[in-house]
């Protein structure tokens, strides 16, 4: 990633960029077999789920992994489902606003994290229809294997 200065707008342009003609079932399977395959490579200890408001469509814990990532997915999926954008580019927002999720703004920490790492699954002339996440790394290694698989299998269409 870059300076801060343009960090919202690289990551705006992969969300515009980022978009899928289609997205169900067989794709958030072969999404999520993407990732697991980064994962193994580069022996990453993380959880991948793929999930819209009120169904998971994916999840893998990879070696390493612990419980504790699953509650990171599921509260950076929360941001990711609720301004459809990615969970990176809300944290990197409200940092700059020198905000963070709390109830003063409507985001219990409890349920929600601006932290990288979940990326919304956009579908042309649709919208957002699910996060795509990843907990383990650091939040921009999070974010960045997440662009590499939808790269990927975006490219191979």
């Amino acid at each position: 990633m870059s300076s801060d200065s343009n960090l919202i707008e690289i990551l705006a342009e992969q969300e515009s960029r980022l978009v899928f003609p289609a997205f169900d079932e067989t794709v958030a399977l072969a999404v999520g077999l993407k990732l697991v395959d980064i994962a193994r490579r580069d022996n990453a200890p993380v959880i991948i789920n793929i999930r819209t408001p009120d169904r998971v469509l994916f999840h893998a814990a990879m070696p390493g992994s612990s419980p504790d990532n699953d509650h990171w997915a599921r509260r950076k999926s929360n941001v990711t489902l609720r301004f459809h954008k990615a969970s990176m580019r809300i944290g990197e927002a409200l940092r700059l606003k020198g905000r963070e999720p709390s109830p003063d703004i409507g985001l219990d920490p409890l349920d929600y994290a601006s932290h990288g790492g979940s990326f919304p699954a956009r579908v042309a002339g649709t919208g957002v229809v699910a996060a795509i996440t990843v907990s383990g790394l650091a939040s921009r290694e999070d974010h960045d294997m997440i662009v590499a698989a939808i790269e990927d299998y975006l490219a191979a269409l």
